[in-house]
């Protein structure tokens, strides 16, 4: 299997010259072609700074992101095909849409900016994909629930229909009873397009339904690597995974998919 994106030596500093402190040091990490790759930590590990570094929102203070198997290195100032290839649904469902533009125009949007044609087709496309249909294309995001709006999130990344979709806590925002249902939604569109996945969290919970392998960090050093099968086999290395799966309702040996007939409406 392909290499799709690696992490090299990253390290992303805030704050001032000597004052600076480090909220990612030193992390390497790799994410092959088609998988989906859980990025775990507490809050302040420094996951969803990896993953806008990724996204070319964050600069990095050293190290480097590297694309399509090592072929490209990636910075902040990156070209349209660059952008399009990597696309990010952000935590706050509400709060990434704007308030005052109809869902069409939302969706159509990254169509006109790499200048894609045919554009309300798209747009019907892609509410189709997410669960949606052609009439909430009229409406206002605070018309909608937290899953729809979610939705249209996923939907306005996929509309492009990127190699890579970053995702930063991709449930945290919604009710328990939604959350299973966007879940569902991911895995579903993973295994009809083929699309990689890095998904930010701190619930082993949406690991052991959505990812095959995970990263875990710890105020911003990486813990260690290893798969969803050995975390669920109880075969954490380290005494701080260990922990997490302690105080999680994460059960070794018991990960099962959520319901497929779980609804957000």
């Amino acid at each position: 299997m392909s290499e799709l994106i690696a992490v090299k030596n990253l390290s992303v500093h805030f704050g001032l010259a000597d004052a600076a402190k480090p909220a990612v040091d030193q992390v390497s990490l790799s994410v092959a072609q088609g998988i989906s790759f859980g990025i775990v930590g507490e809050s302040g590990s420094g996951k969803t700074t990896i993953l806008r570094v990724i996204a070319g929102i964050q600069k990095a203070s050293s190290g480097t992101v590297l694309f399509d198997e090592g072929n490209t290195e990636l910075g902040t100032h990156r070209t349209l095909a660059q952008r399009r290839a990597i696309q990010m649904v952000f935590q706050d469902p509400y709060g990434s849409l704007h308030p005052r533009h109809r869902i069409g125009t939302i969706l159509e949007e990254p169509l006109r900016i790499h200048g894609i044609r045919n554009r309300e087709h798209r747009v019907h496309e892609a509410l189709l994909a997410v669960g949606l249909d052609a009439s909430h294309s009229d409406r206002f995001p605070n018309q909608l629930s937290g899953g729809q709006r979610q939705r249209v999130a996923i939907a306005r990344a996929l509309i492009l229909e990127p190699n890579l979709l970053l995702l930063d806590e991709p449930t945290s925002a919604l009710d328990v009873s939604v959350q299973a249902g966007i879940l569902n939604l991911l895995n579903d569109l993973r295994r009809a397009r083929g699309t990689t996945l890095i998904v930010v969290t701190h619930d082993l919970g949406v690991v052991a339904n959505l990812c095959d392998h995970l990263a875990v960090l710890k105020q911003g050093r990486l813990v260690e690597q290893l798969s969803v099968a050995s975390l669920a086999s109880g075969q954490a290395a380290t005494p701080y995974t260990q922990s997490l799966v302690a105080a999680s309702e994460f059960a070794p040996g018991a990960i099962t998919r959520q319901d497929k007939h779980t609804h957000d409406e």
